[in-house]
């Protein structure tokens, strides 16, 4: 692993080089060392960051391999018959990872705290929590307590569990305490506070705890099938806190511009690049949609020709005209590339606690019937972020019981809780795919022509090539059919 020295890298100026093709972000250092900048000039590219990581080339991975999207081409088209190797994600780890998002929220809690600016380190604290979960989630072990510091050229990495969970013998800091950490330094008093520069709350402080504490959440049931015990424990923490996303005006969103250059990645590949052909909308997709009656079809994806053209995943024939192709529509790319990226949303919160009342008997709300109320609540939040006013939603579930109610078996309701989130989550195909891993759900029909280290799909992204190279200390090479530690289904 190539450790990145106090370089600021300014992500949304560097979209304006970019064509999110794999050759960005093939730069390991940069002669620009300042030897100070404030923090209200780094935060934007730690929040510009982590939603690039989200939603470039990780983001066509998890699109595909959770049948949102099909693979005509490139990158995705390997994806999509499963073939995951170490020359794929050298880009994401090194430079939007590591030498992106993470670097720069270390350099803001260094430039925060030399001014005493206790609002800018909990927001990078909360953040750098975020992107490290983005970062173990994939890839399983990776460098933390021991990473971005310049005098450890080859870091540790450090187990799955003991990032989540922490290890006081190692010196390793679980990511909840990490968020912990980062609430609390909202509540200090602060030299400066965040203002327009903070790109996803203006500065709202109060919004920025209800997110930490929403990340709490995510984190908790991403670890609830194999700690349960821990994961009821954060996940009631929170609850009894009461300070969390409850309306879609809260989520944690990431908005870029709207000139050309600077837009979402997921708009700059799928609308203007030279590889904007390589994806098409997924039959699965479609027919999951249409076999549910769902109107947020129309909002999710295009219909250039007056009809979905769609492919299965895994088709190698010949293709339909690329100006037919339906593709991710503004809900997901924005009207003119500004997106947003969502990382955390209020359906997102509904859909766990759904979750969790149905599986975790110690949650402080659980019982089928607080199921079925946050289950209600998930599909609301999505489809009223979709556009629908509240009467439109109302007579869809009035219409749809087989919808709108959960089944009576705990196994087919949970099914139906994470199949309704993965449709909530069309266009971030990295939070389906945590969801998938660790519960099964969505059944999803196998690809065509499938290749793969077994034909079966991946359940992890493979270590680069060039860190494998760079870093002994590391694993080595680990497949993509071998689970992460949370992973149990």
């Amino acid at each position: 692993m190539k450790i990145y020295k106090s370089t600021i890298y300014i992500l949304l100026y560097l979209l304006l080089v970019s064509s999110s093709c794999d050759d960005f972000f093939d730069v390991n250092d940069t002669p620009n060392n300042p030897l100070s900048v404030p923090p209200e000039v780094i935060l934007p590219s730690v929040l510009t960051g982590a939603a690039f990581a989200n939603a470039n080339e990780l983001n066509r991975f998890g699109s595909t391999i959770m049948n949102y999207m099909a693979g005509a081409g490139g990158g995705p088209g390997a994806y999509d018959i499963y073939n995951v190797d170490g020359s794929d994600f050298n880009n994401q780890w090194e430079g939007e990872i590591y030498g992106g998002a993470l670097i720069n929220g270390k350099e803001l809690i260094k430039s925060a705290e030399a001014v005493g600016s206790n609002a800018y380190i909990g927001i990078a604290k909360i953040m750098m929590a975020y992107t490290t979960a983005l970062a173990t989630d994939l890839w399983g072990d990776i460098p933390y307590s021991e990473s971005l510091d310049p005098e450890v050229p080859q870091p540790r990495y450090d187990t799955q569990r003991d990032i989540y969970l922490g290890n006081e013998s190692l010196g390793i800091q679980s990511l909840f305490d990490l968020i912990r950490e980062g609430l609390a330094d909202l509540d200090k008093t602060s030299t400066s506070k965040p203002g327009t520069e903070d790109i996803a709350y203006g500065g709202e402080l109060d919004e920025w705890k209800r997110a930490g504490n929403t990340l709490m959440l995510k984190l908790a049931m991403q670890i609830s099938a194999v700690e349960p015990g821990i994961a009821t424990q954060v996940i009631n923490e929170v609850f009894t806190g009461n300070n969390f996303i409850i309306s879609n005006d809260q989520d944690l969103n990431v908005k870029f511009g709207s000139s050309v250059g600077s837009q979402s990645p997921i708009y700059t590949y799928t609308r203007v690049s030279i590889f904007q052909d390589n994806m098409i909308m997924s039959e699965t997709i479609l027919n999951e949609l249409n076999a549910r009656n769902d109107p947020r079809l129309d909002v999710f994806f295009t219909n250039p020709s007056g009809s979905y053209v769609t492919i299965q995943n895994g088709f190698n024939g010949t293709l339909p005209d690329a100006e037919d192709f339906s593709r991710y529509d503004s809900y997901v790319v924005g009207e003119q590339g500004e997106g947003p990226v969502r990382l955390l949303t209020n359906f997102q919160r509904a859909f766990i606690f759904a979750e969790a009342a149905l599986t975790l008997t110690g949650f402080s709300d659980a019982g089928a019937g607080r199921a079925q109320f946050y289950y209600d609540q998930g599909i609301r939040a999505s489809m009223e972020l979709a556009g629908f006013e509240t009467a439109a939603i109302d007579t869809y579930l009035a219409a749809n019981p087989d919808v709108a109610l959960l089944n009576a078996d705990p196994e087919e309701a949970l099914k139906q809780i994470i199949t309704q989130k993965w449709i909530a989550w069309t266009g971030n195909g990295l939070e389906a795919y945590n969801d998938w891993r660790r519960t099964g759900y969505p059944e999803l029909p196998e690809s065509l022509n499938a290749q793969g280290v077994d034909g079966t799909r991946p359940v992890r992204v493979v270590y680069s090539n060039e860190e494998i190279a760079a870093n002994p200390k590391g694993p080595g090479v680990i497949q993509s059919n071998v689970k992460v530690w949370w992973d149990v289904d």
